[in-house]
């Protein structure tokens, strides 16, 4: 029998319907009492503490498991296969995805189009892909707009 970990926290994006929808039935369903959820779109510390390590948010969901006082991070698809491999689920539907994603390979696969499927959520919901994204370097501010000739 695996060992759990002490707490498991997944960190996902909330503005995206598909993946506050597993998040959501993971944590309520998923039989691990030491999960939590956190929507990694509304907690925007957390968000940048996880990018500026390399874990941006529109590249997926980041599962960090604490054990003995040591965090590992988990991104993507490392993510998704680690945290269906724990499940014990007590949803049909929960039960499918543990079974689909439980392997690393196979959700190595499969991401993108789990990727490609959020993209497509938040665009019909009119949010960005990235909810921090890059400032422009190439962008004028105002203040530059406002100085230049007009036509």
């Amino acid at each position: 029998m695996k060992s759990q970990p002490a707490r498991l926290q997944l960190v996902f994006d909330g503005g995206c319907p598909f993946c506050r929808g597993f998040a959501e039935l993971s944590e309520l369903r998923g039989g691990l009492p030491q999960l939590q959820i956190v929507d990694g779109r509304a907690n925007h510390q957390l968000r940048q503490a996880l990018k500026a390590q390399g874990y941006p948010l529109s590249r997926g969901a980041v599962l960090m498991v604490e054990r003995d006082g040591d965090t590992r991070l988990f991104h993507g698809p490392a993510a998704v296969a680690l945290l269906c491999d724990q499940l014990r689920p007590s949803a049909g539907l929960l039960g499918l995805l543990k079974v689909v994603f439980a392997s690393r390979e196979r959700t190595e696969r499969l991401y993108p189009l789990l990727l490609w499927a959020r993209r497509l959520a938040l665009g019909w919901r009119s949010l960005p892909t990235d909810p921090d994204p890059d400032p422009d370097p190439d962008a004028t501010s105002e203040s530059d707009q406002s100085q230049q000739p007009q036509r």
